[in-house]
């Protein structure tokens, strides 16, 4: 049983993600259909949300049997091996509690809804909603069965294994016993397992034992927080935190019946359209990744450099923003650089710390230059318009990557022995660094795609998702004509694909169940009565957030603070958008791009910084974190100069979505 459920998990994982390529197809046809045989479809925005809910959630099982949902492992790594052994334990149990409370309540939803045949109401009228419930219920229940196995496999005793198997089982047939009476009327084994779970909500019904609502809801919040903290230390799963944390916040103020509140929260998560462009982006990034694009792009530019000293550091920088505007996935940007740039400016000759640094934050912009995926998620946080969020952060995104040029130039200038020249370097080596046309044609089209993609957007021509459905087989076409295009290249794309958004949908899920339930219980009301209680001018307000951006990003995942402080942020933004001296609608847009080159510093900033640790994991073995930590530091400077300069001056960020608007 054991091995079938983990190679279901294995296999579902690895199948599910041919889903994101019809997705992608479908995407593609419905704009072919709009434009070119002026003929807009009535079924493809339906067919790819219940396509892609389906793909988010059957992840599950593969993201959580391959160990790749997102924690906060810096305390988890330092502990010893028993007290590992410990907190695996109790992530498992509280994420075992968690899931299976998700998996109730949404297969009571998912049931009612088959009942009923509920449908979307559009001019094509699908059972859309039906599908994206069923798709919630079946993949809460994959993610149960495998966190369950898990569980299982973690004791060596066979005692133990028995009891917690034992438990599972009882678990799992409960469900089963529910969901099989209620279509079959007075199956006695489904109303004993129902009757002996009311008992037990009644019984154990919170609120019984806390009177939650005696305390006030700053209190409340600061529990909330301590709490959260807490189980983050541990290494848990951040989804899992954020979920348990929602549930728990459900039951003591509303009683058992609050666990609809969250699932309701979940479902709509599956409904949110904008958010099918993260998968799209990350396979079209997936497949040019593959195809080999990311060298010819550094290829191209080092034979460019000429004879200018930090030339080769400067095209790196400019091969950076080619690549955050294919992809917006940073993790994948700084991986990649460090296996091409880094070795290669070592091996020039080049300056440790400054090569290092320049790498680390290049490797960053892929947060800001559109598309990015961080602003995606902004966007769907605060209700703005991903194409004016995209537009916003261009410039700036272009002004950082300027201001690291400035700096490594001015920097080689004064000190010469930091980097050779490219007439140096070709002495030295007589190394060959013309370009197959091939190459070149792939280099070529790649930057055409990009401005295509970013184009349609721009334009108005399509939305965020149809661009990134057509630069997926735009890349496919980058591919094909660098000869690296293949099926198994393919299903590696959609494998990294798959695995990538797998681990990120689950940790939006709890995030999104955990805001909606703070908001319900009085929180984002407690949050923004707090900053007007701060007696601070708006830009002393606008600096406390970003403080609280920066001590939050010193230990918890971006996705997670967008989640959980955007909601409040942005709507007293607005708010204090006549004494920003900014139009309402223009307010949250400016706050986003604060936001995301917040995040940005965040993800270069010691303790914790990713982006060090992502190049920590495929730099040569003699460069130590610490001397990774030194050399992010000016940059991290020019990131605040950055920061301050949009901060003073809005127009940097709004000029062009207000041109293009």
């Amino acid at each position: 049983m054991i091995k079938t459920i983990n190679r279901f998990s294995q296999f579902s994982g690895l199948a599910i993600g041919q889903l994101y390529l019809l997705c992608a197809g479908i995407t593609l046809w419905e704009v072919f259909s709009r434009y070119v045989l002026d003929a807009p479809t009535q079924w493809a925005f339906e067919v790819v949300l219940v396509l892609c809910a389906t793909a988010w959630m059957l992840s599950a099982g593969y993201v959580t049997l391959k160990n790749r949902h997102i924690g906060i492992t810096v305390f988890y790594l330092m502990a010893t091996d028993r007290v590992k052994w410990r907190l695996d334990l109790f992530a498992l149990l509280i994420g075992v509690i968690a899931i299976f409370l998700l998996t109730n309540d949404s297969m009571e939803r998912a049931l009612n809804a088959v009942d009923n045949v509920e449908r979307a109401g559009s001019a094509f009228n699908s059972p859309e909603p039906m599908m994206l419930k069923a798709a919630l219920f079946v993949g809460a229940s994959v993610y149960l069965l495998q966190i369950l196995v898990n569980l299982y496999i973690h004791f060596t005793s066979r005692v133990l294994r028995a009891i917690f198997g034992t438990i599972g089982v009882i678990m799992v047939l409960r469900l089963v016993l529910v969901a099989a009476g209620h279509y079959a009327d007075g199956f006695f084994l489904a109303e004993w397992a129902d009757g002996i779970s009311t008992a037990a909500a009644e019984i154990l019904d919170p609120r019984q034992l806390i009177n939650i609502r005696a305390y006030d809801i700053g209190t409340v919040s600061v529990g909330i927080v301590i709490a959260l903290l807490a189980l983050m230390m541990t290494g848990m799963p951040l989804g899992i935190v954020t979920l348990i944390i929602s549930l728990i916040c459900a039951l003591l103020f509303f009683g058992p019946n609050g666990l609809y509140l969250v699932s309701t929260n979940a479902f709509g998560l599956l409904e949110a359209y904008p958010l099918i462009a993260v998968p799209l982006f990350v396979l079209m990034a997936s497949i040019l990744e593959k195809a080999g694009i990311a060298e010819d792009l550094f290829d191209a530019m080092s034979i460019f450099a000429g004879n200018l000293r930090g030339g080769v550091a400067v095209q790196t920088i400019v091969v950076a923003v080619i690549m955050a505007a294919m992809s917006g996935i940073m993790g994948g940007e700084i991986v990649m650089l460090g296996l091409v740039a880094l070795p290669q400016l070592l091996r020039l000759g080049y300056d440790r710390k400054l090569s290092i640094g320049t790498i680390c934050a290049a490797g960053s912009l892929a947060t800001l230059i559109p598309p990015s995926i961080v602003m995606i998620v902004y966007g769907l946080s605060a209700q703005v318009s991903i194409g004016d969020l995209f537009m916003a952060g261009a410039v700036p995104g272009l002004m950082l990557a300027s201001l690291y040029v400035v700096y490594v130039l001015v920097r080689c200038y004064l000190n010469p022995s930091l980097a050779p020249t490219a007439a140096e370097v070709a002495a030295r080596s007589g190394e060959d660094s013309k370009l197959s046309p091939n190459r070149v044609a792939a280099v070529t089209m790649s930057i055409l795609l990009v401005g295509s993609v970013m184009g349609s957007i721009y334009g108005g021509i399509a939305s965020v998702t149809e661009a990134a459905g057509v630069g997926v087989f735009g890349a496919v076409v980058v591919a094909a004509v660098r000869f690296r295009f293949n099926w198994g290249m393919l299903q590696e794309a959609l494998s990294q694909t798959m695995a990538t958004v797998g681990t990120i949908i689950w940790l939006i899920l709890g995030a999104v169940s955990f805001v909606g339930i703070y908001n319900l219980i009085g929180g984002g009301d407690f949050m923004r009565s707090l900053f007007a209680g701060l007696d601070l001018p708006p830009f002393g307000i606008i600096m406390v957030m970003m403080g609280i951006l920066i001590v939050l990003g010193t230990f918890m995942e971006w996705i997670a603070i967008v989640f959980i402080t955007v909601p409040i942020f942005a709507p007293v933004v607005v708010d204090m958008a006549p004494e920003l001296g900014l139009e309402p609608e223009w307010a949250a847009v400016w706050f986003g791009v604060l936001f995301v080159m917040n995040i940005q510093i965040y993800f270069l900033s010691p303790p914790f910084g990713p982006a060090c640790f992502w190049l920590k994991s495929v730099a040569p073995p003699d460069i130590e974190l610490q001397e990774i930590f030194a050399s992010v530091i000016p940059f991290i400077g020019l990131q605040i100069i950055g920061l301050a300069l949009v901060m003073f001056f809005p127009e940097i960020a709004l000029w062009l979505p207000k041109a293009l608007s």
